[in-house]
């Protein structure tokens, strides 16, 4: 029997994040994968198409460049490096005409005024007004969220306590697509930010939705970063770091029950022999209904809590993706290929109503007849991920749901909804599909097989208001701590969410060493 200090389920980016927190504390931890390989949502794979490496979640780091984690962790040191991509967005209009959002505010202006220049101008108010607002959820999302602590926090970095507080708390209040129309003329511009907000999840008509559209600030303040040699080597770099400090990491190794002794978690048996682990705390990395769907199903202990989760809204999906080969970069209208366009993220969503349009085709449990899409062509930025010649064009899309109305079948489908993709891209770069060799579907069923995302949705639930803060995943799970004593909880299933972030491992390795301080 294997004793350690702590047992983690799940080797996703921020269960690997804790255990590096904790292994450098010099706690002795022990992960557990039920996958081949680390990283959950943040892998690259080499066996999909040979000679490519593909991710098989995301793709763009962001907001992890927004925390100091890869500083703390000293994770250049264990052979990760980000490549800059700036500018890190670009919106296209079918007419050639673009928007290209680089880091420096003033040269963003500049673009957007080609096509509104009294946009450009609110576009500086816009980040000038929510910049503040946005540092207040920064500092919330990088902290554990008690109650006490978000007011203070909101009140006193988000400008809500000061002159005008009750109306910017109003705008907040709101939708993106209400705070986004008061604030640009242009429908381009509005298109372009409610695009970007959209990633999240919620829809833009949705209540208390504008804080997403009001984050635009602090993306260039982050950009947008790739990591050489795929989205992957977060994950392979936080290995080896573990691994550095004495901790270890187990793949195809699955977590079949957490084991409770006098009502306190003392540790997890390992399928499918059952083997034991003792450990004097566990922290469950995977999706919160897992946890106490299953790895607690048992558990008399865990009874009330595995009622509350089960009515945790997951959600129907939202999203599917592409991942092609192609024998050149998508040449859009009016722009050089290959160009500055090919390096961030390539924003293919016309003005509303298209993406109203598209999410009406969602709400019915429909796909999206005319999805807009998130288009990627890294290889314009690491040529080592496709061989000479040949690109990588990664195409994410909305909206897809998981649950089909009238018992269609994804697996049916699939084929039909991956041209209507192409077909979006190839309103605004016409050499695509014909230049795509190879296709990798991801639809929302896939992303529940594959990288066991419940009903496709890359953010774990919902995120909508109260699912967030002290609200994630509920009241009483939102410290990272349980009810039950010696079980922490980190992943999207927590607070602050989805998105390569790591500020829930982060935050979730603090409150196990701050209630396990000695061996």
């Amino acid at each position: 029997m294997t004793l350690a200090d702590v047992a983690i389920v799940g080797a996703g980016h921020n269960a690997l994040i804790a255990a590096a927190y904790l292994a450098r504390a010099g706690k002795k931890v022990v992960v557990f994968e039920r996958a081949a390989r680390a990283g959950g949502a943040v892998q690259t794979r080499e066996d999909i198409f040979p000679g490519y490496r593909i991710d098989v979640g995301s793709s763009a780091h962001i907001l992890i460049h927004l925390t100091p984690i890869f500083q703390e962790l000293e994770l250049a040191r264990y052979g990760l490096e980000y490549i800059d991509c700036d500018p890190w967005a670009f919106y296209p209009l079918e007419d050639g005409r673009s928007i290209s959002f680089y880091k420096d505010i003033d040269r963003t202006c500049q673009s957007i005024a080609s096509i509104s220049p009294e946009d450009a101008d609110a576009y500086r108010r816009f980040c000038d007004e929510w910049l503040p607002v946005s540092e207040g959820v920064l500092r919330a999302f990088l902290s554990t969220p008690t109650p006490g602590r978000i007011v203070w926090t909101m009140m006193r970095s988000g400008g809500f306590g000061g002159r005008g507080g009750m109306g910017k708390l109003q705008t907040v209040l709101g939708s993106y697509r209400a705070l986004l129309d008061a604030t640009f003329q242009h429908p381009a511009v509005r298109a372009a930010i409610e695009w970007i907000a959209a990633q999240s999840g919620p829809p833009p008509s949705e209540l208390g939705s504008a804080p997403l559209a009001g984050w635009q600030p602090l993306y260039h303040r982050s950009g947008v970063k790739r990591a050489r040699g795929g989205s992957g080597a977060l994950a392979e770099a936080l290995v080896r770091m573990i691994r550095d400090h004495g901790g270890e990491v187990h793949t195809g190794r699955p977590v079949q029950r957490i084991v409770l002794e006098r009502g306190r978690a003392a540790g997890v048996e390992i399928g499918p022999g059952a083997e034991r682990i003792a450990a004097r705390a566990v922290l469950a990395g995977c999706h919160v209904v897992t946890t106490f769907g299953q790895l607690l199903a048992e558990a008399p202990e865990a009874a009330e809590l595995r009622e509350r989760v089960s009515h945790l809204r997951i959600g129907n999906g939202f999203g599917m993706i592409l991942r092609c080969t192609t024998s050149e970069l998508p040449a859009y209208t009016g722009s050089s290929t290959p160009g500055p366009e090919h390096r961030g993220l390539q924003l293919l969503c016309p003005p509303a109503p298209f993406l109203d349009h598209a999410y009406a085709d969602f709400a019915r449990g429909e796909p999206a007849r005319e999805p807009a899409v998130v288009a990627m062509t890294w290889s314009a930025v690491d040529a080592g991920l496709a061989p000479t010649g040949k690109h990588l064009l990664f195409a994410w899309a909305q909206y897809h749901p998981y649950a089909l109305a009238g018992g269609e079948s994804w697996d049916r489908i699939r084929e039909r909804e991956a041209e209507r993709i192409l077909a979006t891209v190839g309103r605004f770069a016409p050499n695509v599909p014909g230049c795509v060799e190879q296709v990798h579907i991801q639809t929302p069923a896939d992303l529940e097989r594959e990288i066991g995302l419940y009903n496709g949705n890359v953010m774990h639930l919902e995120m909508s208001l109260d699912q967030m803060f002290m609200f994630r995943p509920l009241p009483e799970l939102s410290t990272y701590r349980t009810p039950i004593p010696g079980l922490y909880l980190t992943g999207a299933s927590t607070h602050p969410g989805g998105g390569v972030f790591g500020a829930s491992g982060r935050s979730a390795a603090a409150a196990v060493l701050k209630d396990l301080p000695g061996r």
